[in-house]
Parts: C-alpha cells; sequence; structure tokens
C-alpha cells in the first residue's frame, strides 16, 4: 500500500461505525467513509466536539452539520496551499491521500534533466496539477467542471504558482484527448483521476468500467516518444489494483518501463492502522 504518511495540517485521528474523525488544519470534521465497517469505542473528545458533521441520509445523499466552522480555510503541503470549503456529498476539495502520487509524480519530473510536458485529466481542483507545477512540469489541467477549475486556479495563487505554465481547461477529457490526437500534440506524462460516473460540459454520459480502458489506449497516442509516467486513480470499489495493473501493462507496454499498482492509504493516529482510499496503478520508464 502506498501511505500518505507526511501531512502536518491533515490527520485522520480515529475512524469507527463508518464515519472517519479527521482535522482538517485547526477543525474537525466527521465524515462518513465506506470502508469502515468496523464498530469500535469513540474514545477521542472530537467525536463529540467537531466543527462540522456529514451526515448521511438512507435516502442518499446527506447534509453538513456545522459548529464554529468558517466557509473557507487554508491548509499547507509541502509549499502547497490549498482552499478548502465543505460542499455537497461531504466533499471539501481536497483528497489528502493523493499526497502519496504527488510525491512519487514529483521526483519523477525533478530528476528527469529535461522539460516535463503533463497532462491531468479529470484535475478537480489541482492537488496534481499544483504538485508537477512546482516540481518544474509544464502542466494542461482539464475538467469537465468551471467550477472546480476556477478552484483549481485559487489554489495556485494560493500557492503562488500562477506564473507557473499551466493551461486551465473546462472540457471533456475523452473529447479533448481525441483532438490533442488530431492535432498532434504530445505529453511526456498523463494523470487521470476518473469518477466512478460523471457528465461531461455537454452531458456526456461517463461510467468508469466502460470508458476507462478505451480512454487509456485513446492516451497512449499522445504520449511523447519518450515517456515518463502514467498514472491512474480509481475511487471505484470494482476496480482492483491488479485490474489497473493488467490495463496500463497491456496498453504501455510497447514503451518498456514498468507497472506497478496498489491501495492507497492513510495512517489513523488513535488506532495506528492504515484506512484505504481507492487504488492508484503506476505505469513509469525503465530507469537509466
Amino acid at each position: 500500500m502506498w501511505i500518505a504518511d507526511r501531512w502536518m495540517d491533515y490527520e485522520v485521528l480515529d475512524c469507527s461505525k463508518g464515519e472517519k474523525l479527521e482535522r482538517w488544519g485547526d477543525y474537525i470534521l466527521v465524515r462518513p467513509d465506506p470502508q469502515v465497517i468496523w464498530d469500535t469505542p469513540r474514545t477521542l473528545k472530537g467525536w463529540t466536539q467537531m466543527n462540522g458533521h456529514y451526515h448521511r441520509s438512507k435516502k442518499g445523499g446527506g447534509e453538513w452539520e456545522f459548529h464554529k466552522l468558517p466557509k473557507q480555510w487554508k491548509i499547507h503541503y509541502h509549499g502547497l496551499t490549498f482552499n478548502l470549503k465543505p460542499f455537497s456529498f461531504k466533499h471539501t476539495g481536497l483528497f489528502p491521500e493523493q499526497a502519496a502520487n504527488w510525491d512519487w509524480f514529483s521526483e519523477k519530473i525533478k530528476t528527469a534533466g529535461r522539460p516535463v510536458k503533463v497532462l491531468n485529466l479529470f484535475a478537480y481542483t489541482g492537488g496534481a496539477t499544483l504538485a508537477a507545477a512546482a516540481a518544474g512540469a509544464s502542466v494542461t489541467h482539464v475538467d469537465a467542471s468551471k467550477g472546480m477549475v476556477g478552484w483549481a486556479k485559487e489554489n495556485a495563487a494560493s500557492s503562488g504558482l500562477l506564473d507557473r505554465p499551466v493551461r486551465w481547461l473546462v472540457d471533456d477529457c475523452v473529447k479533448f484527448v481525441e483532438r490533442e490526437i488530431r492535432r498532434g500534440n504530445h505529453y511526456d506524462a498523463v494523470i487521470m483521476d476518473p469518477p466512478s460516473y460523471g457528465r461531461g460540459p455537454k452531458g456526456e454520459i461517463w461510467k468508469i468500467e466502460d470508458a476507462i480502458h478505451p480512454l487509456i489506449k485513446l492516451c497512449t497516442q499522445i504520449l511523447s516518444d519518450d515517456p515518463l509516467f502514467f498514472l491512474i486513480n480509481s475511487y471505484t470499489t470494482g476496480l482492483a489494483p491488479s485490474v489497473l495493473t493488467y490495463m496500463l501493462g497491456t496498453e504501455l507496454g510497447k514503451f518498456g518501463g514498468r507497472v506497478d499498482s496498489q491501495e492507497i492509504g492513510l495512517p489513523v493516529t488513535h488506532s495506528g492502522l492504515i484506512l484505504p482510499c481507492g487504488a492508484s496503478g503506476r505505469w513509469e520508464t525503465a530507469s537509466i
């Protein structure tokens, strides 16, 4: 398992009975987590003295309950600054477990010894974009949500990265890749964090089980002759790490290199266990 264990401003304090107790900077949140199926005693005071609690509804969805939580606040990770705000469906605008992937590809970019062009698809609020840009890459950031791209720009501004070579695009990811193929544009690295289900800006339907393998295959056509890495992240329960390994190995085998896929996770301070948070598949060029 790849573990995001270098945070100072974030931690999972405890988890029990379908929920996790988290510290986001100075604020404590309780949010549901489908992986937490165990029932252990809740002895930490945060369980009763939280700043925000997302209550899941049995009918689907849910709602927040707030206790002295600002509408927006910031946390930091290795020079990056993220603007957080709770919004519908329990999210805060950041997935802290992704720091395990940021650290991995940032090192690859820094040690590449050449300019690196990165394409970040389904780029959300820009965590991977900021990490790649801070490491020295030029980045094309693509997401179908105008609001998410705007939020990513806010994070870039807060991180002092607005002067970095980043293209911010609101677009359907598949259609964008198809146009890049026609235009003859190429990238040294691809990052994608696709949703299990979603819609594009014009109502295009995305189902990861049907669309992920064709998209990986499509993206191999925009890789440069000497690609550096390819990263897929998935929060879809049925997509095991071995499935990611097989898809990446099948489509990127022609470039050589190596593939590895693992669960990603976050350490839990109170119990010492690691909370699983999805899976990631990594292809990287063979080391010289």
